[in-house]
């Protein structure tokens, strides 16, 4: 990186950093980019220089804690379909509370800046921020299960826009019920494989 793309990168990280922290007193509706910019010590037109709106500053602080959550994990996704070729349908369940519990509280935890990307219908893009998933974790389930391919888009929509609807209305709701408690509600509903086709080893 040099020392342009450096200054770039900090001013960018500066006002990711200042919208987080407004958020913590008041909804996106009532932020303004006279705030950031004070918040963040730049002027407007250095602002303006990064983003239109504030929707698309949004949109970058939700994906740049996004990396910030994954980075804890490691990502081994070259040999996921390896690893799932010997496993049974109920070891399947790729949507389990082992997997929601940690991705929960980290929502609770950024409830602010979730709770305004949410209320920023722009910045759900799924066939982007889910590239990862559909590619290396359900492409592979959905393959051992022998799901026609023609179908794939709507058991990814499925799974995916149904868990983001129950985090949508746990969010509303202050994420007063504890994660595990809304970890149980998802994966009691996201499990149509087990009991609909069953072990694709026993055909």
């Amino acid at each position: 990186m040099n020392r342009a793309e450096s200054k770039y990168f900090n001013t960018a990280l500066c006002m990711d950093e200042a919208l987080i922290t407004l958020l913590e007193k008041k909804d996106i509706e009532y932020v303004t980019v006279k705030e950031i910019c004070e918040k963040a010590g730049v002027n407007r037109s250095t602002f303006y220089l990064h983003y239109e709106t504030i929707g698309d500053l949004v949109n970058e602080t939700a994906e740049m804690i996004n990396r910030r959550f994954l980075s804890y994990f490691s990502a081994d996704k070259a040999g996921f379909a390896e690893k799932i070729s010997g496993k049974s349908a109920e070891e399947l369940i790729f949507i389990k509370k082992d997997y929601l519990c940690p991705y929960l509280n980290f929502i609770r935890e950024n409830k602010n800046i979730y709770r305004a990307t949410f209320r920023n219908p722009e910045s759900m893009q799924a066939g982007v921020k889910y590239g990862y998933l559909k590619q290396y974790v359900i492409r592979p389930v959905f393959e051992k299960f022998r799901i026609p391919e023609e179908v794939w888009k709507y058991y990814t929509a499925y799974y995916i826009e149904g868990t983001v609807a129950v985090i949508k209305e746990w969010l509303n709701g202050g994420c007063k019920e504890p994660v595990e408690v809304i970890a149980d509600v998802i994966e009691a509903c996201v499990r149509p494989f087990d009991r609909r086709n069953g072990n694709p080893d026993e055909k």
